[in-house]
């Protein structure tokens, strides 16, 4: 209550606090810039981390095998029961490649090479260099038998 008192001229200068404008431009720049970071992060998720389809594959494998450039990564290919054609005329066995989630799965695979294997994997749009070659990612290995 000491200023109420004091006269105005020793009384401290306050300024008065001054507002920027936003302008249009800046507004639609900052709004367009939120969008896009939101679009890409969205876009990212879909295509490198949502899982598209899952399911079990059952056949021979042919084998199973780790590498890679930088990453290395664990792939691995079943040769399914059946024949198909792509073009009249050729016969072609059903392949299934894939890349191979955990080392621990490759050891059985890789031990086990030739025997009718049941693997469950999950699908995505994209590939990632350090999940592996391909699209299709086996995670566990439902069943193991003699052929």
């Amino acid at each position: 209550m000491e200023l109420e008192n004091t006269p105005l001229s020793e009384q401290p200068l306050e300024q008065p606090a001054v507002k920027k404008k936003v302008t249009g431009l800046k507004r639609f720049a900052r709004t367009f810039m939120i969008l896009l970071a939101i679009g890409l992060i969205v876009f990212i998720y879909f295509r490198f981390f949502f899982v598209f389809g899952e399911g079990v594959k059952s056949g021979h494998l042919n084998y199973a095998v780790r590498k890679g450039n930088i990453f290395k990564t664990y792939e691995g290919k079943l040769i399914q029961e059946g024949i198909r054609s792509k073009t009249v005329g050729a016969i072609q066995s059903y392949e299934f490649e894939f890349s191979i989630k955990t080392k621990e799965i490759y050891e059985i695979l890789a031990a086990n090479s030739g025997k009718l294997f049941d693997l469950h994997y999950k699908e995505y749009h994209g590939v990632l260099p350090w999940r592996g070659n391909t699209v299709y990612i086996v995670d566990s290995i439902v069943s193991m038998r003699q052929p």
